[in-house]
C-alpha cells in the first residue's frame, strides 16, 4: 500500500474500542457502536480510519493483547465488509497488529515508534504495512510526570529520523512511513506549541507527517487562559467605568473534551497551512469543512 497515492490533506478518523479514552465521544465500547462511528466517519469524508483497542490518555494502564484483538479485530473485519478504505491498527503490540492486518487493516500506527515491541518493525517490513512512527518520552503511563527538553524541537525532530533510519533498517520502505511529533506525548504546553508553530521548519523531508492534537489538554489551557483574560478585561473595564453594582470575579471550570472542537478546528487549520499531510481528529465533518474551505483559497484565480 503506497501513501504517495493518498490525496492530501487527509483526514483519520479515530474509533476508540475502549471505554476509558480521554474524550467520551470517541468510545465504542462494542463493536456494533464501533462499525456505526466508523460508518458515520467514512460518510463525512474521511480518508483513513483508526482503530485501536488500548486507550494512551496520561497516566493510562496497558491493555492484554488478548483483550485488543476482541476488541479491534471484529471491528476492523465489519468495516472491511463494507468498505475499502484504508484502516490503521493503533497498537504498539505486533500480535495485535497482524492478527489486525489478517482482519483487513493496512496500516500500523504505533505510538512507541517500532520500539515497544520488537517484532513490529519486522511484522511491518513483512507484510509491506506502512507505519506511523510517533514521539512519545516515557510511556503513557509516565510520560507527563514532568516531561524537560532542552532544545524541544531539535530534539524531537532529531529523534523521529533516528525512528525513521531504524525502520528502513529493518526494511521498511521510506515512503511507507509517516512521522508524528506526539502532540501531548510527554509535552508541556510550550512544547506543544513550539512544535504546532514551526512544523513546516523543522519537519524531515522527504516522510509524510500527521498530527493529532483533537480536543486535547493543551488546547484546554489556551481556551481556560482566554476565558480568564476576558473576565479580568471586563472586571477591569467595570471599575473603570464604574457602572453596575459590585460582583466577584467570575470564576470559569476547567475546560472538558467536550468544548474543545472550536480550539481544535483553529489548531488544525493552522497545521494545514504549515503543510501537515495527515490530520487525526475525532470530529470528521468539522475537519472536511476545513480542508474544503481552505482548498477554495488555495486555488489559483
Amino acid at each position: 500500500m503506497n501513501m504517495s497515492d493518498f490525496h492530501i490533506p487527509r483526514i483519520m478518523g479515530i474509533i476508540n474500542c475502549t471505554p476509558d479514552s480521554f474524550f467520551a465521544g470517541s468510545r465504542s465500547e462494542s463493536s456494533e457502536a464501533a462499525l456505526s462511528s466508523g460508518i458515520s466517519m467514512i460518510k463525512e469524508g474521511a480518508d483513513i480510519l483508526d482503530i485501536g483497542g488500548e486507550s494512551s490518555r496520561p497516566g493510562a494502564a496497558e491493555v492484554d493483547e488478548d483483550e485488543q484483538i476482541k476488541r479491534v479485530v471484529p471491528v476492523i473485519k465489519e468495516i472491511r465488509e463494507i468498505s475499502k478504505i484504508p484502516i490503521s491498527i493503533d497498537t504498539r503490540s505486533a500480535r495485535v497488529a497482524e492478527r489486525a492486518l489478517d482482519a483487513g487493516a493496512d496500516i500500523i500506527n504505533d505510538i512507541s515508534a517500532l520500539r515497544h515491541d520488537t517484532s513490529m518493525a519486522a511484522l511491518a517490513a513483512e507484510r509491506e504495512a506502512p507505519v506511523i512512527l510517533m514521539h512519545m518520552k516515557g510511556n503513557p503511563a509516565t510520560m507527563q510526570l514532568h516531561p524537560q527538553y532542552s532544545d524541544t524541537i531539535r530534539e524531537i525532530s532529531d529523534e523521529l529520523l533516528r525512528f525513521a533510519d531504524r525502520a528502513m533498517g529493518a526494511g521498511i520502505k521510506k515512503e511507507d512511513i509517516i512521522l508524528d511529533p506526539g502532540i501531548g506525548f510527554g509535552k508541556r504546553l510550550e512544547d506543544n506549541l513550539a512544535l504546532i508553530s514551526k512544523i513546516d521548519q523543522w519537519r524531515p523531508k522527504g516522510f509524510l507527517i500527521m498530527v493529532g492534537l483533537s480536543r486535547k489538554t493543551f488546547l484546554g489551557k489556551l481556551v481556560d487562559s482566554e476565558n480568564q483574560r476576558s473576565a479580568d478585561y471586563y472586571m477591569n473595564l467595570k471599575a473603570c467605568v464604574g457602572f453596575g453594582k459590585a460582583e466577584a470575579r467570575p470564576e470559569f471550570a476547567k475546560s472538558v473534551p467536550e468544548d474543545r472542537l472550536i480550539a481544535t478546528c483553529a489548531a488544525n487549520t493552522w497545521c494545514i497551512a504549515k503543510g501537515v499531510d495527515i490530520l487525526r481528529v475525532h470530529d470528521v465533518r468539522a475537519a472536511r469543512q476545513i480542508i474544503a474551505v481552505w482548498e477554495a483559497f488555495s486555488w489559483d484565480f
